[in-house]
């Protein structure tokens, strides 16, 4: 049986790569059967074994010190560098894993998209205080998205930061969004993306849900503000432009008046591309994945 994150991965590159099934195995080293089985289930893989210690292991102090140098070293040289005589395969799994971190910054710090390609997620947490019930307030976090291509905004409160209320609101807004962007772009929210020995990874959860739509998942450098700075600069935008001035009865009004505002913030001229975001949407649209027929629901909440 293949993990959660072999079967996430298959989908994206079948759903937003339009890889065939051929090209598919012989990047991940899979059987066809095995890529054509993942493609046919409606969820990911129940049940996943523990992983067993790699010899690879052993050796991944010195491919990193050849990675810190040489970023861009193909995992042959690394092979030959280091004197690996075991399974390539191993070592090119774990040189894949650990080059993300050593490579100069990559096309999401880019200003310039083509449509579909990304969208930027994160969690604002805007200081008002929202009547929740029995007398008690709270802030709550805001998810909020950002197109690449055409900056359109799109963001709602969620409950909390959990996770099955992170994908809720996720996948609410990609339905807002009109599609599915090739890859999306995060932090390091636990709930999201799991980092052990420096490399992050999709958490089983958030790689059953991606998988779902076939979307690739790009996960930030811890401290690294810059490399999301479109929805950073969305997030100063809501503070500084929709929160003035505002109150709110409770989490459903803050999200009615969210999407009246966003309506409008989505038809002004945006700065930096010379139009409004609307003018761009419906190509950005046309090239995002369409949704699978069916979506991925939380364990816990149906959004």
């Amino acid at each position: 049986m293949i993990s959660v994150e072999d079967w996430a991965e298959i989908r994206r590159l079948h759903r937003s790569d339009h890889l065939s099934i051929k090209e598919i195995s012989r990047r991940l080293g899979l059987a066809r059967n095995t890529v054509r089985a993942a493609l046919r289930a409606e969820g990911p893989p129940s049940y996943e074994r523990a992983r067993r210690p790699w010899a690879v292991d052993a050796v991944e102090p010195e491919i990193r010190a050849l990675l810190q140098q040489f970023p861009r070293m193909p995992a042959t040289v690394i092979a030959e560098r280091i004197g690996w005589s075991r399974s390539l395969t191993q070592l090119k799994l774990r040189v894949s894993e650990l080059r993300p971190l050593y490579l100069p910054p990559d096309p999401v710090q880019r200003t310039n998209y083509v449509p579909g390609e990304l969208a930027q997620w994160d969690l604002w947490f805007p200081p008002a205080d929202i009547p929740v019930g029995v007398d008690q307030v709270a802030r709550p976090p805001v998810l909020v998205g950002v197109s690449g291509y055409s900056r359109w905004m799109v963001g709602h409160m969620i409950p909390s930061r959990q996770t099955h209320d992170i994908l809720c609101g996720h996948l609410r807004l990609l339905v807002d969004l009109g599609g599915v962007p090739r890859s999306g772009v995060y932090d390091n929210e636990p709930g999201l993306i799991s980092r052990r020995g420096g490399s992050a990874k999709p958490t089983r959860d958030f790689d059953a849900f991606r998988g779902t739509l076939g979307m690739g998942v790009i996960a930030l450098r811890p401290a690294d503000p810059e490399a999301k700075g479109l929805v950073e600069r969305a997030n100063g935008y809501l503070e500084t432009s929709f929160l003035p001035g505002r109150r709110f009865s409770d989490p459903a009004d803050f999200n009615a008046q969210l999407a009246q505002w966003l309506e409008k913030a989505n038809r002004r001229q945006h700065r930096a591309l010379r139009c409004r975001p609307l003018d761009r949407i419906a190509d950005d649209r046309r090239a995002m994945a369409g949704f699978p027929p069916v979506l991925p629901v939380s364990r816990h909440v149906i959004p």
